[in-house]
Parts: structure tokens; sequence; C-alpha cells
């Protein structure tokens, strides 16, 4: 199975489950992602890493309510390491940083706090809250930061209801070209 029919499969069979205590499903919220990422102007690599950026909660079994979560879920990790064994760094790696990029912001912009979800500052306090600023510097030397911090500005955007998208399908052709560019490699641990 190519990484086109793979993405398709799982959110076909995963895309519609409420997304965690916002009024989307979670294929919703990836292709709201991927619109306001097309929107900033961004590389396809990048509207493609922001489309998958919550892959990992659809490989691994959560609670669907974020309120019974008693650790972090890890799915930027989880999905960081499922991409890279089917992409080049420029999906995998912002996908992988776009957790701790909210953590970024939070010690970075004054206004940040303000803009996040109620679900998102729920699941800040179990992902370690605002950075320090020496994490936050230790941040800024991963080659892929910005990136990131894109990744999670289109995530913190993308929770609009009935918002009018493009569907996973129209993604195929662009998913299609960036796996090829990664090659036949054999899967990156990351």
């Amino acid at each position: 199975m190519n990484a086109v029919d793979e993405i398709l499969a799982l959110y076909a069979q995963r895309g519609s489950e409420a997304y965690f205590g916002e009024c989307v499903s979670v294929r919703e919220h990836g292709l709201q992602a991927a619109h306001f990422a097309e929107a900033a102007g961004a590389a396809p690599a990048l509207v493609i890493a922001a489309l998958l950026h919550d892959v990992g909660h659809l490989i691994e079994n959560v609670a669907p309510d974020i309120e019974d979560w008693t650790e972090d879920a890890g799915h930027e990790r989880v999905g960081g390491r499922w991409l890279a064994a089917r992409f080049p760094p420029q999906v995998f790696e912002p996908v992988r940083l776009h957790v701790p990029a909210k953590r970024y912001l939070l010690a970075a912009d004054p206004d940040y706090f303000a803009k996040l979800s109620a679900a998102s500052i729920v699941t800040l306090k179990l992902q370690g809250g605002p950075m320090s600023p020496e994490e936050a510097a230790r941040f800024e030397t991963e080659r892929f930061y910005r990136e990131a911090v894109l990744v999670r500005r289109c995530d913190d955007q993308g929770k609009v209801a009935a918002l009018r998208t493009r569907s996973m399908a129209d993604y195929g052709d662009m998913i299609r070209e960036l796996a090829s560019s990664a090659g036949a490699a054999a899967p990156r641990l990351l």
C-alpha cells in the first residue's frame, strides 16, 4: 500500500472521530490546518505536515475525552515516527515538533495563551506547560522549529465548525509527490 492509500484509509477509518473537546472531527481539524497553511503561503511539505500533524492520534488509541487523560499521549512523537517512514524531514520534523512549538510559543509570545482553546489548555498541563527560557533557546536550535511554529499556529486555527476546505483526496498528488521524494529509504528513528 502506498502512502496516499495508507493515509486515506486511516482517515476513512478513524478521521470522523470527534477531535478531543473541539467542535470538529480529527479529519476536519487536519484539513483546516492544511487550509490555513496554504493560506499562509506554506510550501507543499509544510501543508502536508499541517494536514497530518495529528496522525499520531489515529495510530494510537487514547481516551476520547481529554478530561480522562492522566498523561500526555505523545501523539507528536508517534506521528513523527510514522511519517518518517514515508516522508522527508520537511514533513515529519514539524509534526514531531508541533507540541513543543505550543510550549515554545507560550514562552515567546505573551499573547499566545489567549489563542488556545479550552482543550489545548487541558493538554498543555500534561505536556509540561510553557518552556523555560533555556528550553526555548534549545528549541530554537532545532532545524525545523520555524516550520513547527507555523504548523502549531495552523493547528490552533483549525477548529472552526463547518469551515469549507478541500478534501483529503484533494491532497493525494501532493502526498504522493512528497512520499516519492523520500525515496525507498528505511524508516528513520526519531
